[in-house]
């Protein structure tokens, strides 16, 4: 996607970028023969729409993009797909900084394609030089960290089981020089670690369960520590899904894919912190291995979890991880997961659904959210519906009798494994979009990557 970012080329085609109410204004500064041209093709700077000038001969002079008035960062991906593949544009007018790093970016990411299984590849996209004022550093990770995401998420899981998204990990490790640990199988039961284990136990011999764990940065830098659910494919367990329900979970470790791709954006920037990724990777397969409904588990932490419901799986790995990264006590603790379809009743498939026991990075997170145009919802973690997930028979239950707020008891659940006095943020995220649109291509998707990197950055002293 990068290489569709260049440096000043004098052979560039202007790409001349209007909103509504500017195009009279260039039209009255044209000759006639463009007017009319422009006229004619009923060209009138909509969001999205190209208008193709002619020049002598034939040629091709440049091309008119209609820019929407509000501030829309995916405005360029509307128009690689309708400008000649083989030429490179430039703007002729400057954008100010924030605008042009997002028309790079989204430039860039309007060439993503997912083409690892065919035989033909995707197309070829149009160049753009480089737009003046872009932070090129910051466009270059954090492309590089979306693509990872969706390459993560949209490879089958017979191909991204949880040797393969630790593979993953540990190449992200090598590339910057951190560490990358992995406990596998029956080791996770000497380290203590049995939820995660009661989990992915039913999954076939080369698919045991495992949690990577990556560390990089100084250790005696503010920690910030990143768990990410990673549930390679989820069958439900013995609590089967329906078919139509159990199609798109190759996706249920994109919390997983979201921290490493945050992981790589952190890391390339060099931030001053301790950064620790923990992914407790599974399949929730169906054997005569797996856990039963009903069945007691134990936990790192020491709470005895009653199975209400195989498929309520995600925040049995996460309730190890997250009482791992808490006893560390770090500066900052964010979870991302593909947790409830309560969370996308309530909320779509577009708009993470966060929750956090400190307002304050609440508050960050949902301002750096909206300025970067990754907006977020809080929803509460209200105390009455803890009721919801006692058990009879042990102290929590993962799942529920109720109907309602789903998304809420969840986290509930996960807020039992944080120690009140660390700053955590838990995310509830879809990762996938159901259809493309400009720039979001359907299948696996980034969600609230620039925004959660804001909010640490900062956080952390410079």
């Amino acid at each position: 996607m990068l290489e569709q970012l260049v440096e000043a080329d004098d052979g560039a085609t202007d790409l001349i970028a209007l909103r509504k109410g500017e195009l009279s204004a260039w039209l009255d500064s044209q000759p006639e023969s463009v007017r009319q041209w422009v006229q004619q093709t009923g060209f009138k700077a909509e969001p999205g729409a190209i208008c193709l000038l002619p020049g002598e001969g034939g040629a091709l002079a440049g091309a008119l993009a209609g820019l929407s008035d509000e501030d829309d960062p995916w405005a360029f991906a509307h128009f690689p797909p309708k400008l000649p593949a083989a030429r490179t544009f430039r703007l002729t007018s400057p954008l100010p900084a924030i605008q042009a790093e997002r028309a790079a970016l989204a430039w860039a990411l309007a060439a993503y394609a997912f083409d690892r299984y065919k035989a033909r590849k995707g197309k070829e996209s149009p160049r753009l030089v480089w737009p003046a004022g872009a932070d090129r550093a910051r466009v270059e990770r954090n492309a590089e960290a979306v693509a990872l995401v969706r390459d993560l998420i949209n490879t089958p899981a017979a191909d991204m089981g949880p040797a393969e998204l630790a593979a993953a990990a540990d190449a992200l490790a090598a590339r910057f020089g951190a560490t990358c640990r992995v406990i596998v199988g029956d080791g996770l039961l000497a380290e203590n670690y049995p939820a995660i284990h009661a989990v992915g136990r039913g999954a076939a011999q080369g698919r045991r369960p495992r949690l990577i764990d990556l560390a990089w940065g100084d250790e005696r830098a503010p920690k910030v520590t990143l768990v990410g659910k990673g549930v390679c494919f989820d069958t439900g367990g013995l609590d089967l899904k329906p078919s139509s329900n159990m199609k798109l979970m190759k996706k249920d470790m994109g919390g997983g894919a979201h921290v490493l791709g945050l992981a790589s954006m952190i890391m390339a920037a060099g931030l001053k912190l301790r950064l620790r990724v923990l992914i407790p990777a599974v399949e929730n397969s169906v054997s005569g291995e797996s856990m039963r409904p009903l069945d007691v588990l134990a936990t790192r932490k020491g709470l005895s979890v009653e199975v209400g419901n195989t498929d309520a799986e995600g925040r049995l790995i996460l309730c190890d991880a997250l009482a791992e990264a808490a006893a560390e006590k770090p500066a900052l603790l964010i979870d991302v997961a593909t947790l409830t379809g309560a969370a996308r009743s309530a909320l779509g498939t577009d708009l993470p659904a966060l929750f956090s026991n400190n307002d304050l990075l609440a508050a960050d997170l949902l301002r750096n959210g909206e300025a970067e145009g990754e907006p977020l919802w809080r929803l509460p973690l209200h105390k009455p519906y803890r009721r919801m997930i006692d058990s009879k028979v042990a102290d929590l239950t993962n799942a529920s009798d109720s109907p309602h707020a789903g998304a809420i008891t969840a986290a509930l659940f996960l807020q039992e494994f944080v120690e009140p006095d660390i700053a955590w943020a838990h995310l509830d995220i879809m990762a996938w979009n159901g259809a493309g649109r400009p720039g979001r291509p359907e299948g696996g998707e980034a969600l609230a990557l620039k925004a959660l990197f804001a909010t640490i950055a900062q956080r952390v002293p410079a």
